[in-house]
């Protein structure tokens, strides 16, 4: 039977711009998880530091810009704190999707008590102990990537185990940058299969062990994005570790999951429900 043709992609034919008075990353955020529920692509233009009068018509024109130029009303989610700012960008054309008046205002009334509307509150950190736990985290996922060292890792919260390419650097850095997790993180190699178990300087802290594993055949898609045509990602050989792998996983009772089609964010939300269910995540 011969396998149907993949759908084309429907083209973007519709623009979202993302504003705020600091990085954008907020409204980008909310914006990609409202999105991501319509099977749809949209042109995306992130406008940030929009903080004076001046920034907000620039942006206003290059809303309607857009609404010329696609014929149909972008879509403008915002973050802006200024209600005078706000305004400005309220004269666009455009849908627009405003973040502070949505949840903000009604909190206020519910609340009985003002927001403090205080531009980048979520970002000014820098000086918090939670922000230099998030940086100490980064530091300690590096020194402890892809197994380069066993030191300190009592200090660990989790260590990451499972094949080369399954995802266990990014996620290790997503835990620390995001919520302050120290994450190592150690590739189960040839050597380890041979032997049959895990690498002896993680045998002390097997209970702070998480695995992940992933499909043979998307392992060897990654594989040979890298390594084209080597032994290293053949199909047969990404069978035999991930078999392995998972083999020693189950035998000394780690806890694992697979990647093969899950986020950065899916699985560092299974981790952090694992070995940190009360952490905060904002």
């Amino acid at each position: 039977m011969l396998n149907a043709a993949p759908a084309p992609l429907v083209p973007a034919n519709r623009t979202v711009f993302f504003v705020s008075d600091g990085t954008g990353i907020t409204a980008e955020t909310f914006g990609h998880s409202v999105l991501t529920q319509f099977e749809l692509r949209f042109k995306q233009v992130r406008l940030p530091f929009i903080d004076t009068l001046d920034k907000a018509y620039d942006a206003t024109r290059k809303i309607n810009e857009a609404c010329v130029a696609d014929g149909k009303l972008p879509i403008v989610f915002s973050t802006l704190v200024k209600a005078d700012l706000s305004k400005v960008i309220q004269q666009a054309k455009a849908m627009h999707m405003d973040l502070f008046q949505t949840f903000v205002e009604p909190l206020e009334r519910e609340l009985g008590v003002k927001s403090t509307h205080t531009i980048g509150r979520t970002h000014n950190t820098a000086n918090t102990d939670e922000y230099k736990n998030r940086i100490e985290a980064i530091n300690f996922s590096l020194a402890h990537d892809d197994g380069q060292s066993h030191k300190n890792l009592a200090d660990a919260d989790v260590i990451l185990v499972g094949v080369s390419r399954s995802g266990k650097t990014p996620t290790s850095l997503y835990l620390a940058m995001q919520f302050g997790v120290k994450a190592a993180n150690y590739p189960l190699i040839p050597e380890d299969f041979e032997r049959d178990k895990l690498p002896s300087g993680l045998l002390p802290y097997k209970q702070k062990i998480f695995g992940l594993t992933i499909a043979a055949d998307r392992l060897s898609e990654i594989r040979n994005e890298r390594r084209p045509g080597s032994k290293y990602a053949a199909l047969a050989n990404c069978r035999y570790e991930v078999n392995e792998a998972e083999k020693i996983m189950r035998r000394e009772g780690i806890r694992w999951m697979s990647s093969t089609t899950k986020s950065i964010e899916e699985i560092a939300a299974t981790i952090l429900q694992d070995i940190k269910p009360d952490i905060r995540t904002f």
